[in-house]
């Protein structure tokens, strides 16, 4: 139908908007977090990027479902404020006519929410611990870029380099500050390089520096001069990620009968189903009375959509911590929605509108 196609377009243009808008405040939000992270030398700058990307398939399952209702939504309110509902109910329409045109938009989102909580998110965990792993285990000169003070083993040691060849073979303008044995050492060279002994073992050769050493509270200190000074680095052990529920694949949740995998399989499964009733929550939600504002059905919906979601993470928590029955969380939450979602949909039917009233 001509019809159909033209409400999935509105719908489908409304979602773009809402979606790019959306996208931009938790990208832009993650992204300030990452990059204070990176200054602060929890995380390397380079991996800013990759871990954006990350974070992005793990918020997609949400934003897509928010977007979802809230396009759905805007859509219908215009409808209501532009008289063209008085239309569809002057020609003997009903309001769940409305069902089929939502559910043909909303059914390929929902299945990319479903792909997504099922299988990209928990990809996207596992890839983030593990990529996080591997930059903790790199060796302290590695980690070290031009114009920043580094922090490495838990802020016992802090490198700063001036400037770093092209090819990465020299530094100069080394600072490196240590406390060992109680004793803090300083030391300051000229240029540096890395060398590589014949068993493979890396070092950090300093050349035409001087090193401080002092003792905390004491006013005893050395200063020692030198032309060349070598220090061993290596890179740490990287240590195995741990496979958290969140992490592991949908295979794999659906096996493990523990209660926090659970917890997990519920949230994975509620985010399509929760979905598919915001999305038919929305019809009966964009009534708009003229008399109310316009925005009145935009603050109800958004304080259902809070409780849905808070509901929702309520029942992961009760089966994580087993203090409920999986089997009765997986439903709960969309069964409580099932009963305003009806409730709605019968006042909005069963009462007429007011220029039905005038017609009869």
């Amino acid at each position: 139908m001509i019809f159909e196609r033209a409400v999935r377009r509105e719908f489908a243009q409304a979602a773009a908007g809402i979606s790019v808008a959306l996208l931009a405040i938790l990208a832009s939000t993650q992204l300030i977090r990452l990059l204070k992270d990176a200054a602060g030398g929890r995380i390397a700058p380079e991996a800013v990027a990759s871990l954006l990307g990350f974070a992005a398939l793990n918020f997609m399952p949400v934003l897509l479902s928010l977007t979802l209702f809230v396009a759905i939504l805007l859509s219908l309110s215009r409808a209501y404020r532009d008289s063209e509902m008085v239309v569809w109910f002057s020609c003997g329409q009903p309001l769940t006519a409305w069902i089929r045109p939502v559910m043909k938009f909303a059914l390929p989102i929902v299945l990319a929410i479903a792909v997504l909580s099922g299988f990209l998110s928990p990809w996207a965990n596992y890839n983030t611990a593990e990529y996080k792993q591997r930059l903790s285990a790199r060796s302290d000169v590695s980690q070290v870029s031009p114009g920043a003070f580094r922090e490495a083993k838990r802020g016992q040691r802090v490198f700063f380099v001036e400037s770093v060849a092209d090819d990465a073979s020299r530094v100069g303008n080394v600072f490196v500050a240590s406390m060992q044995e109680g004793k803090l050492g300083v030391v300051m060279s000229d240029t540096g390089y890395q060398e590589f002994a014949p068993n493979g073992d890396r070092f950090v050769v300093l050349e035409h520096g001087r090193r401080y050493e002092v003792e905390p509270g004491t006013p005893e200190f050395k200063v020692m001069e030198f032309e060349r000074y070598k220090v061993r680095t290596e890179d740490g052990e990287s240590k195995p990620t741990e496979r958290s529920p969140n992490r592991l694949p949908f295979t794999e949740l659906v096996l493990d009968d523990s209660n926090p995998a659970r917890g997990e399989l519920l949230w994975r499964i509620g985010m399509p189903v929760s979905a598919i009733i915001l999305a038919l929550l929305a019809i009966p939600l964009s009534y708009v009375n003229p008399r109310a504002g316009r925005s009145a059905n935009m603050l109800i919906a958004i304080l259902i959509y809070a409780i849905y979601s808070n509901m929702i993470s309520i029942s992961q928590a009760w089966v994580a911590q087993g203090k409920l029955s999986f089997w009765i969380g997986v439903w709960a939450a969309h069964a409580v929605m099932l009963i305003p979602l009806m409730l709605l949909f019968y006042k909005r039917i069963a009462i007429k509108m007011p220029w039905q009233r005038g017609q009869a």
